[in-house]
Protein backbone atom coordinates (compact mmCIF):
# COMPACT_ATOMS: atom_id res chain seq x y z
CA UNK A 1 0.00 0.00 0.00
CA UNK A 2 1.05 3.57 -0.73
CA UNK A 3 1.06 5.80 2.39
CA UNK A 4 -1.74 8.20 0.55
CA UNK A 5 -3.71 5.01 0.65
CA UNK A 6 -3.19 3.99 4.60
CA UNK A 7 -3.80 7.95 5.26
CA UNK A 8 -7.35 7.18 3.10
CA UNK A 9 -8.30 4.37 5.87
CA UNK A 10 -7.43 6.30 8.94
CA UNK A 11 -9.70 9.31 7.68
CA UNK A 12 -12.15 7.43 7.77
CA UNK A 13 -12.18 6.69 11.35
CA UNK A 14 -11.02 10.21 12.30
CA UNK A 15 -11.12 12.62 9.27
CA UNK A 16 -8.66 15.54 9.82
CA UNK A 17 -11.42 18.33 8.95
CA UNK A 18 -12.48 17.62 12.43
CA UNK A 19 -9.10 18.72 14.26
CA UNK A 20 -9.15 22.03 15.67
CA UNK A 21 -7.97 25.05 14.18
CA UNK A 22 -4.95 25.05 16.18
CA UNK A 23 -3.93 21.64 15.52
CA UNK A 24 -1.14 20.83 12.94
CA UNK A 25 -2.61 17.12 11.72
CA UNK A 26 -2.23 14.97 8.68
CA UNK A 27 1.27 14.07 6.56
CA UNK A 28 4.18 15.92 8.40
CA UNK A 29 7.04 14.34 7.11
CA UNK A 30 7.67 12.32 4.04
CA UNK A 31 6.21 11.41 0.70
CA UNK A 32 2.65 10.53 0.36
CA UNK A 33 3.59 8.31 -2.94
CA UNK A 34 5.96 6.08 -1.29
CA UNK A 35 5.23 2.21 -0.72
CA UNK A 36 4.58 1.10 3.08
CA UNK A 37 7.03 -1.42 4.42
CA UNK A 38 5.72 -1.30 7.97
CA UNK A 39 4.09 1.22 10.74
CA UNK A 40 4.74 2.24 13.99
CA UNK A 41 1.99 3.41 15.65
CA UNK A 42 3.09 5.64 18.97
CA UNK A 43 1.75 8.24 21.37
CA UNK A 44 4.86 10.99 20.18
CA UNK A 45 7.90 10.79 17.35
CA UNK A 46 11.15 11.69 19.05
CA UNK A 47 14.35 10.68 17.91
CA UNK A 48 14.12 7.26 20.11
CA UNK A 49 10.71 6.84 18.35
CA UNK A 50 12.27 7.24 14.79
CA UNK A 51 15.17 4.55 16.14
CA UNK A 52 12.32 1.75 16.61
CA UNK A 53 11.32 2.62 13.35
CA UNK A 54 14.36 2.02 11.47
CA UNK A 55 15.12 -0.69 13.99
CA UNK A 56 12.03 -2.12 12.79
CA UNK A 57 11.76 -1.50 9.51
CA UNK A 58 8.86 0.54 9.52
CA UNK A 59 9.20 3.61 6.84
CA UNK A 60 5.54 5.50 8.11
CA UNK A 61 4.76 6.24 11.96
CA UNK A 62 1.28 6.94 13.12
CA UNK A 63 1.55 9.12 16.00
CA UNK A 64 -1.29 10.43 17.99
CA UNK A 65 0.74 13.75 18.20
CA UNK A 66 2.33 16.13 16.30
CA UNK A 67 6.52 16.91 15.91
CA UNK A 68 5.80 20.06 13.99
CA UNK A 69 2.99 22.33 15.86
CA UNK A 70 4.41 25.50 15.07
CA UNK A 71 6.08 26.47 11.69
CA UNK A 72 9.71 25.52 11.46
CA UNK A 73 11.68 28.36 9.58
CA UNK A 74 14.86 25.99 9.83
CA UNK A 75 16.23 22.49 9.92
CA UNK A 76 20.05 22.45 12.23
CA UNK A 77 19.23 20.39 14.58
CA UNK A 78 19.14 22.93 17.61
CA UNK A 79 16.26 20.76 19.29
CA UNK A 80 14.85 17.97 19.73
CA UNK A 81 11.85 18.57 17.16
CA UNK A 82 14.69 20.17 14.62
CA UNK A 83 16.36 16.37 15.37
CA UNK A 84 13.95 14.62 15.19
CA UNK A 85 12.17 15.82 11.57
CA UNK A 86 15.98 15.42 9.97
CA UNK A 87 16.48 12.09 10.86
CA UNK A 88 12.87 10.97 9.47
CA UNK A 89 14.05 12.90 6.83
CA UNK A 90 17.27 11.17 6.14
CA UNK A 91 15.95 7.48 7.03
CA UNK A 92 12.78 7.82 3.89
CA UNK A 93 10.59 8.00 7.02
CA UNK A 94 7.10 9.40 6.77
CA UNK A 95 5.28 10.71 10.06
CA UNK A 96 1.23 11.20 10.05
CA UNK A 97 -0.41 12.57 12.77
CA UNK A 98 -3.95 12.38 13.82
CA UNK A 99 -4.40 14.60 17.16
CA UNK A 100 -7.31 16.61 17.67
CA UNK A 101 -9.00 14.47 14.70
CA UNK A 102 -9.11 11.18 17.47
CA UNK A 103 -10.29 13.79 19.95
CA UNK A 104 -13.35 15.13 18.33
CA UNK A 105 -14.40 10.84 17.52
CA UNK A 106 -17.08 9.40 19.36
CA UNK A 107 -14.74 6.03 19.48
CA UNK A 108 -11.44 8.21 20.01
CA UNK A 109 -9.22 9.22 22.56
CA UNK A 110 -11.83 9.89 25.30
CA UNK A 111 -14.13 6.95 24.85
CA UNK A 112 -10.83 4.93 25.39
CA UNK A 113 -10.34 5.97 28.63
CA UNK A 114 -14.33 5.45 29.05
CA UNK A 115 -13.56 1.88 28.35
CA UNK A 116 -10.72 1.47 30.74
CA UNK A 117 -12.59 3.05 33.97
CA UNK A 118 -16.05 1.04 33.04
CA UNK A 119 -18.52 3.75 32.44
CA UNK A 120 -21.78 3.30 30.64
CA UNK A 121 -24.40 5.45 28.82
CA UNK A 122 -21.62 7.65 27.50
CA UNK A 123 -21.95 11.30 25.80
CA UNK A 124 -19.47 13.61 24.39
CA UNK A 125 -19.33 16.61 26.58
CA UNK A 126 -18.79 19.39 24.33
CA UNK A 127 -20.54 18.78 21.19
CA UNK A 128 -18.80 20.20 17.73
CA UNK A 129 -20.71 22.53 16.27
CA UNK A 130 -21.17 23.42 12.07
CA UNK A 131 -20.49 19.72 11.63
CA UNK A 132 -23.44 19.15 9.67
CA UNK A 133 -25.52 20.09 6.23
CA UNK A 134 -28.38 19.45 4.56
CA UNK A 135 -28.66 18.18 0.42
CA UNK A 136 -31.90 19.36 -0.84
CA UNK A 137 -32.68 17.78 -4.93
CA UNK A 138 -35.12 17.16 -6.85
CA UNK A 139 -35.05 13.86 -9.09
CA UNK A 140 -37.61 12.13 -11.44
CA UNK A 141 -39.94 9.82 -9.34
CA UNK A 142 -38.43 6.64 -11.36
CA UNK A 143 -34.79 7.39 -10.47
CA UNK A 144 -35.49 8.82 -7.17
CA UNK A 145 -34.92 5.48 -5.26
CA UNK A 146 -31.38 4.61 -7.07
CA UNK A 147 -30.20 8.37 -6.57
CA UNK A 148 -31.41 7.81 -2.61
CA UNK A 149 -29.30 5.01 -2.48
CA UNK A 150 -26.25 6.65 -3.71
CA UNK A 151 -26.46 8.84 -1.46
CA UNK A 152 -26.90 6.73 1.67
CA UNK A 153 -24.28 4.66 0.08
CA UNK A 154 -22.15 7.91 0.15
CA UNK A 155 -22.76 8.35 3.92
CA UNK A 156 -25.48 10.74 3.75
CA UNK A 157 -28.73 10.29 5.77
CA UNK A 158 -27.28 8.82 9.01
CA UNK A 159 -28.81 10.45 12.52
CA UNK A 160 -27.11 8.90 15.92
CA UNK A 161 -27.54 5.47 15.46
CA UNK A 162 -30.15 5.33 12.52
CA UNK A 163 -29.00 5.60 8.54
CA UNK A 164 -30.98 6.11 5.22
CA UNK A 165 -32.62 9.17 6.87
CA UNK A 166 -34.71 11.24 4.21
CA UNK A 167 -37.71 13.51 4.18
CA UNK A 168 -39.04 13.04 0.21
CA UNK A 169 -42.32 15.14 -1.42
CA UNK A 170 -43.57 14.95 -4.66
CA UNK A 171 -44.15 17.92 -6.94
CA UNK A 172 -43.98 18.59 -10.45
CA UNK A 173 -41.01 20.12 -11.71
CA UNK A 174 -40.75 22.26 -14.77
CA UNK A 175 -37.92 23.20 -17.31
CA UNK A 176 -36.94 24.27 -20.76
CA UNK A 177 -33.63 23.03 -22.64
CA UNK A 178 -31.63 26.40 -24.85
CA UNK A 179 -30.45 25.15 -28.08
CA UNK A 180 -27.17 24.04 -26.70
CA UNK A 181 -28.69 21.48 -23.95
CA UNK A 182 -28.99 17.90 -24.49
CA UNK A 183 -31.91 16.98 -22.20
CA UNK A 184 -32.31 13.20 -21.17
CA UNK A 185 -36.19 14.36 -20.79
CA UNK A 186 -38.00 16.78 -22.85
CA UNK A 187 -36.96 19.08 -25.86
CA UNK A 188 -35.07 21.80 -27.23
CA UNK A 189 -36.88 25.33 -26.91
CA UNK A 190 -40.30 23.53 -25.15
CA UNK A 191 -41.39 23.43 -21.37
CA UNK A 192 -41.58 20.23 -20.06
CA UNK A 193 -43.07 19.51 -16.63
CA UNK A 194 -42.01 16.02 -14.88
CA UNK A 195 -43.57 14.71 -11.85
CA UNK A 196 -40.71 14.51 -9.41
CA UNK A 197 -39.41 13.81 -5.95
CA UNK A 198 -37.34 16.32 -4.11
CA UNK A 199 -34.74 14.11 -1.63
CA UNK A 200 -33.77 16.02 1.62
CA UNK A 201 -31.23 14.69 3.85
CA UNK A 202 -27.92 15.42 6.41
CA UNK A 203 -24.84 14.63 6.11
CA UNK A 204 -21.38 15.26 8.20
CA UNK A 205 -20.00 18.02 6.46
CA UNK A 206 -16.37 16.44 5.79
CA UNK A 207 -18.56 14.27 3.06
CA UNK A 208 -19.87 16.79 0.79
CA UNK A 209 -17.27 16.03 -1.87
CA UNK A 210 -17.83 12.59 -2.06
CA UNK A 211 -21.53 12.99 -1.80
CA UNK A 212 -22.10 15.88 -4.22
CA UNK A 213 -19.98 13.25 -6.25
CA UNK A 214 -22.61 10.35 -5.69
CA UNK A 215 -25.51 12.31 -6.86
CA UNK A 216 -24.17 14.16 -9.99
CA UNK A 217 -22.96 9.98 -10.83
CA UNK A 218 -26.06 9.12 -10.14
CA UNK A 219 -28.85 11.55 -11.18
CA UNK A 220 -29.95 10.87 -14.80
CA UNK A 221 -30.26 14.72 -15.55
CA UNK A 222 -27.64 16.89 -17.73
CA UNK A 223 -27.71 19.57 -15.37
CA UNK A 224 -28.57 18.59 -11.42
CA UNK A 225 -30.73 20.90 -9.36
CA UNK A 226 -29.91 20.62 -5.52
CA UNK A 227 -29.52 22.82 -2.58
CA UNK A 228 -26.79 22.87 0.41
CA UNK A 229 -27.11 24.24 3.46
CA UNK A 230 -25.35 24.84 6.61
CA UNK A 231 -27.38 23.65 9.93
CA UNK A 232 -26.51 24.73 13.78
CA UNK A 233 -27.57 21.13 14.65
CA UNK A 234 -24.95 19.57 16.80
CA UNK A 235 -23.49 16.09 16.73
CA UNK A 236 -24.38 13.63 18.69
CA UNK A 237 -21.44 11.70 17.78
CA UNK A 238 -18.59 14.33 17.57
CA UNK A 239 -16.84 16.75 19.82
CA UNK A 240 -14.44 17.16 22.67
CA UNK A 241 -14.89 15.12 25.77
CA UNK A 242 -16.72 12.25 27.33
CA UNK A 243 -19.52 11.77 30.93
CA UNK A 244 -20.37 8.64 31.64
CA UNK A 245 -21.63 6.79 34.84
CA UNK A 246 -20.23 4.02 36.98
CA UNK A 247 -22.24 0.43 37.03
CA UNK A 248 -22.59 1.61 41.06
CA UNK A 249 -21.62 4.36 42.61
CA UNK A 250 -17.50 4.26 44.45
CA UNK A 251 -16.47 6.20 47.34
CA UNK A 252 -13.78 8.94 46.10
CA UNK A 253 -10.67 8.05 47.64
CA UNK A 254 -11.51 4.27 46.38
CA UNK A 255 -12.12 5.27 43.02
CA UNK A 256 -8.91 7.78 42.63
CA UNK A 257 -7.06 4.45 44.06
CA UNK A 258 -8.18 1.90 40.98
CA UNK A 259 -7.77 4.91 38.06
CA UNK A 260 -4.16 5.65 39.15
CA UNK A 261 -3.90 1.32 38.88
CA UNK A 262 -5.75 1.73 35.87
CA UNK A 263 -3.86 4.31 34.29
CA UNK A 264 -0.40 3.49 36.20
CA UNK A 265 -0.20 7.32 37.38
CA UNK A 266 2.50 8.40 39.18
CA UNK A 267 0.27 10.40 40.81
CA UNK A 268 -3.22 12.38 41.15
CA UNK A 269 -3.68 15.47 41.65
CA UNK A 270 -6.77 16.25 42.62
CA UNK A 271 -9.15 18.91 44.79
CA UNK A 272 -10.88 18.89 47.75
CA UNK A 273 -13.15 15.72 48.30
CA UNK A 274 -16.95 16.34 48.73
CA UNK A 275 -17.69 13.09 50.92
CA UNK A 276 -20.29 12.10 48.53
CA UNK A 277 -20.08 9.20 46.43
CA UNK A 278 -18.83 9.09 43.12
CA UNK A 279 -21.53 7.85 39.98
CA UNK A 280 -21.01 10.56 37.51
CA UNK A 281 -17.63 10.65 35.71
CA UNK A 282 -16.04 13.73 33.09
CA UNK A 283 -12.87 12.89 31.39
CA UNK A 284 -11.13 14.48 28.66
CA UNK A 285 -7.97 13.25 27.41
CA UNK A 286 -4.88 15.50 27.38
CA UNK A 287 -4.92 19.18 28.34
CA UNK A 288 -8.57 19.49 29.24
CA UNK A 289 -8.75 22.77 31.90
CA UNK A 290 -11.15 24.75 29.36
CA UNK A 291 -13.49 22.15 30.08
CA UNK A 292 -13.86 22.65 33.47
CA UNK A 293 -17.19 24.07 33.77
CA UNK A 294 -18.89 21.82 30.98
CA UNK A 295 -17.91 18.94 33.18
CA UNK A 296 -19.73 20.99 35.99
CA UNK A 297 -23.55 21.89 34.38
CA UNK A 298 -23.08 18.13 32.87
CA UNK A 299 -23.38 17.06 36.39
CA UNK A 300 -20.48 14.95 37.01
CA UNK A 301 -19.06 14.10 40.35
CA UNK A 302 -15.43 14.44 39.21
CA UNK A 303 -13.61 15.47 36.17
CA UNK A 304 -10.14 13.73 35.10
CA UNK A 305 -8.02 15.59 33.04
CA UNK A 306 -4.44 16.57 32.70
CA UNK A 307 -2.52 20.10 32.73
CA UNK A 308 -4.53 21.33 35.51
CA UNK A 309 -2.46 24.71 36.70
CA UNK A 310 -2.60 25.98 40.64
CA UNK A 311 -5.82 28.15 40.29
CA UNK A 312 -7.65 25.62 38.40
CA UNK A 313 -8.37 23.61 41.06
CA UNK A 314 -10.00 26.42 42.55
CA UNK A 315 -12.64 26.01 39.93
CA UNK A 316 -14.40 22.75 41.45
CA UNK A 317 -15.65 25.03 44.20
CA UNK A 318 -17.36 21.78 45.60
CA UNK A 319 -19.41 21.45 42.75
CA UNK A 320 -17.02 18.20 41.91
CA UNK A 321 -13.80 16.67 42.35
CA UNK A 322 -11.13 17.57 39.62
CA UNK A 323 -8.37 15.12 39.34
CA UNK A 324 -4.96 15.44 37.09
CA UNK A 325 -4.03 12.21 36.28
CA UNK A 326 -1.14 13.29 33.95
CA UNK A 327 -1.35 14.08 29.85
CA UNK A 328 0.73 10.97 28.99
CA UNK A 329 -1.43 8.88 31.18
CA UNK A 330 -4.95 10.19 30.04
CA UNK A 331 -3.84 9.24 26.66
CA UNK A 332 -1.54 6.36 26.63
CA UNK A 333 -4.13 3.98 25.20
CA UNK A 334 -4.55 5.88 22.39
CA UNK A 335 -2.06 3.94 20.27
CA UNK A 336 -3.89 0.40 21.16
CA UNK A 337 -7.35 2.03 19.70
CA UNK A 338 -5.41 3.18 16.52
CA UNK A 339 -3.52 -0.40 16.64
CA UNK A 340 -7.19 -1.93 16.86
CA UNK A 341 -8.46 -0.32 14.19
CA UNK A 342 -5.79 -0.72 11.86
CA UNK A 343 -5.54 -4.19 11.70
CA UNK A 344 -8.83 -4.96 11.23
CA UNK A 345 -8.78 -2.41 8.19
CA UNK A 346 -4.81 -3.63 7.07
CA UNK A 347 -2.96 -7.12 5.80
CA UNK A 348 -0.43 -5.92 3.58
CA UNK A 349 2.10 -5.20 5.89
CA UNK A 350 3.14 -5.19 9.20
CA UNK A 351 1.32 -2.54 11.95
CA UNK A 352 3.56 -2.50 15.08
CA UNK A 353 2.87 -0.95 18.21
CA UNK A 354 5.39 1.50 19.25
CA UNK A 355 7.57 0.20 22.87
CA UNK A 356 9.42 3.67 23.23
CA UNK A 357 8.10 5.09 26.23
CA UNK A 358 7.51 8.91 25.40
CA UNK A 359 6.37 10.36 28.67
CA UNK A 360 8.73 13.45 29.28
CA UNK A 361 7.54 13.57 32.78
CA UNK A 362 9.11 11.21 35.54
CA UNK A 363 8.33 10.81 39.24
CA UNK A 364 10.33 9.87 42.39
Amino acid sequence: MLVKEVIDIIEEFAPSAYAEDFDNVGLLVGDKNATVSGALITLDTLETVVDEAIDKNCNLIISFHPIIFSGLKKLTGKDYVERTVIKAIKNDIAIYTIHTALDNQYKGVNDMICEKIGLKNRQILILRKNSIKKLTTFVPNKQAAEVRKALFDAGGGSIGNYDNCSFNLKGEGSFKPNEEANPVIGKRGEVHLEEETQIGLIYPSHLEKKLLQALFSSHPYEEVAYEVSALENENQHLGMGMIGELESPEDEKSFLKRIKNVFNCGCIRHSEFRGKPIKKVAVLGGSGSFAINQAKAAGADIYLTADLKYHDFYKADKDLILGDIGHYESEQYTKDLLHSYLTKKISNFALILGETNTNPIKYI
